[in-house]
């Protein structure tokens, strides 16, 4: 049976996109990114340009992404988080490729990737379902 991080990252693997969260001068801060699971850690493509891998490198950093806006007719909702250390990570070629396309531009500056590594230690999984049955009460 996984654990509560494991089936996390098991779901991350299903989506593109998610948030990082931590803290900055002791305040809330969200950040955007791009990830793919490797070797049951999350790595985060951010635009160096926004400035957020300077904030969570070196920090722990709650990511979360889910299917709110993706899932099918049937198809239970989910939403997940992971928490752990985020690190700068140097990723193999095959890594960058699985990344996919890379914008050309983000915030009106021209795309520059940042590459992290988040190494789960804990996670939580939400999910509804039978979502047909709750619309009919």
């Amino acid at each position: 049976m996984p654990t509560d991080a494991q089936h996390a990252v098991g779901l991350l693997a299903r989506t593109a996109y998610g948030r990082a969260a931590t803290t900055m001068r002791a305040l809330p801060f969200l950040a955007f990114a791009r990830h793919i699971v490797a070797d049951a850690r999350v790595l985060l493509r951010m635009p160096r340009s926004c400035g957020y891998h300077q904030v969570c490198a070196g920090s722990v950093v709650a990511y979360g992404a889910d299917n709110l806006a993706t899932a099918g007719p049937g198809e239970s909702l989910w939403t997940v988080q992971v928490v752990g250390r985020c690190e700068t990570h140097e990723p193999s070629a095959a890594e960058v490729e699985r990344f996919g396309p890379a914008p050309r531009r983000v915030g009106g500056a021209p795309f520059d990737p940042v590459y992290l590594r988040i190494e789960p230690e804990f996670g939580s999984v939400h999910v509804a379902e039978d979502l047909a049955a709750a619309a009919a009460l």
